[in-house]
């Protein structure tokens, strides 16, 4: 764990890439809180820092009976209204499940790292991985210390990655990347 706070925790883990250590990294995002504009202009209620205490509120599982000070202006002057954090919860938020991102280069693909990035990255929203050689260039790739298309997807589809990107080509194949996308996603999708 490098950070962890209540909006979200970022993670790394410790590869093989030849000789050295190479890390993946885990963005995992806690509950997202969403603020419904058409809501708040219903109940008649202005944006403004208040909704920053309001989250912050919820995030830390405040009592629903816990008061949110509202504060703002109008051409009429100030305003104020103090309104129980579950009632607001209620009307004017919508809380969704973070989004897990994760990102993996420079890793050897023998069946250890596999296996622990495998474990990493399951169930990601969005899986960033390296792919750098095409399936029939394997040798090169374990010489080389870095994963194939093929192993990248099987890797992408063994986690449940909901969404992967492929990248960190090899410039040896500049002008045929749909080749490398093309094996990456076979391997994804295959069951």
């Amino acid at each position: 764990m490098l950070l962890a706070d209540e909006q979200f925790r970022v993670r790394a883990r410790a590869l093989e890439h030849h000789d050295i250590v190479s890390l993946a990294f885990s963005f995992e995002e806690g509950t997202h809180i969403n603020v419904w504009r058409s809501r708040l202009d219903a109940r008649r209620l202005p944006s403004g820092p208040w909704l920053t205490e309001l989250k912050k509120q919820v995030r830390a599982g405040a009592p629903d009976d816990t008061p949110i000070r509202i504060r703002w202006r109008t051409r009429e002057g100030a305003r104020e209204e103090v309104l129980p954090l579950g009632e607001l919860k209620r009307d004017v938020l919508e809380l969704v499940p973070g989004q897990k991102v994760c990102y993996v280069t420079d890793v050897a693909g023998h069946e250890r790292n596999i296996a622990s990035v495998v474990e990493f990255v399951r169930d990601a929203d969005l899986l960033f991985i390296e792919a750098v050689f095409v399936d029939a260039d394997a040798e090169l790739a374990a010489r080389n210390a870095h994963l194939t298309t093929t192993q990248a997807g099987a890797i992408a589809r063994r986690a449940g990655a909901k969404r992967a990107e492929p990248f960190h080509f090899s410039a040896r194949y500049r002008g045929n990347e749909e080749r490398q996308r093309a094996e990456f996603l076979r391997a994804w999708a295959s069951t």
